[in-house]
């Protein structure tokens, strides 16, 4: 099943490492506006989460064909910037995902699992 989207999120900058968080999200976000700009991706959204006790605070949406997020997570610049994420960030990660026109279908092969009567 295909996903057209990552998304990647962290609760915060490790103590100490935050001027390193804040250039780096510089960095990755002129990363993504040239993926864009290139056709590797469709759209990006930088989204920072008000505060509520809860361990995810910000993350990037990123949208694209799936065989080209395919090709971008394969590249030695994503693996670049997932890995100096690492070195500054606490809980980062990334997750494929679904939105849009394939939530549909992600709905309709939940449906078929669910147990008859």
């Amino acid at each position: 099943m295909s996903s057209n989207c990552i998304f990647f999120g962290w609760n915060r900058s490790l103590p100490g490492r935050e001027r390193m968080s804040a250039e780096h999200f510089q960095a990755f976000g002129e990363y993504l506006a040239a993926q864009q700009r290139n056709g590797a991706i469709q759209s990006f959204e930088a989204v920072f989460l008000d505060p509520h006790g809860g361990d995810l605070n910000g993350f990037f949406l990123i949208k694209g064909e799936s065989a080209k997020l395919d090709q971008l997570i394969a590249s030695d610049e994503w693996v670049t910037h997932q890995i100096r994420a690492m070195v500054h960030l606490d809980r980062g990660g990334g997750v494929r995902g679904a939105s849009g026109e394939l939530i549909a279908q992600r709905m309709a092969a939940w449906l078929k699992e669910i147990p008859a009567k």
